[in-house]
């Protein structure tokens, strides 16, 4: 389905990243990884992904705090991949605490990361394919880019930057053959929402699986976590002609969370 093309999956190197990265390689899509981790760990992904697909997948390290990482992230994808023809912007961060406690350093690198790198790899990313007339842009978002949660200021900032952003983007290349779109998930047990599990088992002196049932009985109503191989498929379906015309829009796995 998605032969001749290719895919940049930034955060990729593990969790929601990966999973999106192995499901657009198994509809043929060429690869190219982002992320941090051990080289080794991320090669041997790099491996797999092309005995499993029997497609190409590189990987780039690039720091997408900058803008200049960021676009050099598409720039070196463009060069050694020959196009960039779809973008998933994964890559992110998260710290919790008050507004009037929170870190000043935390917040500049959330919106740094969650954010601005979101802009900076669709503006590289969108001249090639307005060239060719086709390209997908799929940006992570969360339910915190539609609803709020305490605590989470620059997340929630930055994640309703990015449904605002996506939209923008959506607007400005209607029937051109690009879309962009935003997908919310939910809660996704990613080392990042493990954090928030172990911090809450702290706080309430519990063991790990009931803090994780207490975590989702506050938001998700259906008592179940995401899976990052439910929003790889979402991802796929995103690329395929049935979404030709799916542009501007949130799709939302959350589990019943912003249907309150």
């Amino acid at each position: 389905m998605l032969s001749g093309r290719t895919a940049v999956v930034t955060g990729s190197t593990s969790g929601i990243g990966l999973a999106i990265a192995q499901g657009l390689a198994a509809q043929g899509a060429n690869i190219v990884l982002n992320g941090f981790g051990d080289k080794a760990e991320i090669e041997k992904l790099r491996i797999n992904i092309e005995l499993q697909s029997d497609v190409k997948a590189i990987y780039l390290p690039a720091d997408l705090s900058t803008a200049e990482g960021a676009r050099e992230l598409i720039s070196q994808a463009q060069e050694q991949m020959g196009s960039v023809d779809i973008l998933v912007n994964n890559a992110g961060i998260q710290h919790t605490d008050s507004v009037e406690e929170f870190p000043v350093e935390r917040w500049d690198a959330i919106i740094a990361l969650n954010l601005s790198a979101v802009f900076h790899t669709s503006a590289a990313a969108l001249p090639a394919m307005q060239a060719k007339g086709w390209g997908r842009i799929i940006n992570i978002a969360s339910a915190h880019g539609l609803v709020a949660s305490v605590h989470k200021s620059a997340y929630v900032a930055a994640k309703h930057g990015v449904v605002g952003l996506s939209k923008v983007i959506a607007l400005e290349n209607a029937g051109k053959g690009i879309t962009c779109n935003a997908i919310c998930p939910g809660w996704v047990r990613t080392p990042l929402v493990e954090k928030q599990i172990e911090a809450l088992a702290k706080a309430n002196q519990t063991d790990i699986e009931t803090a994780a049932k207490a975590l989702l009985a506050e938001k998700q109503p259906s008592l179940q976590f995401v899976t990052p191989e439910q929003l790889a498929g979402a991802a796929v379906f995103l690329c395929t002609d049935s979404a030709d015309q799916m542009t501007g829009t949130t799709l939302t796995l959350d589990g019943g969370w912003t249907a309150r």
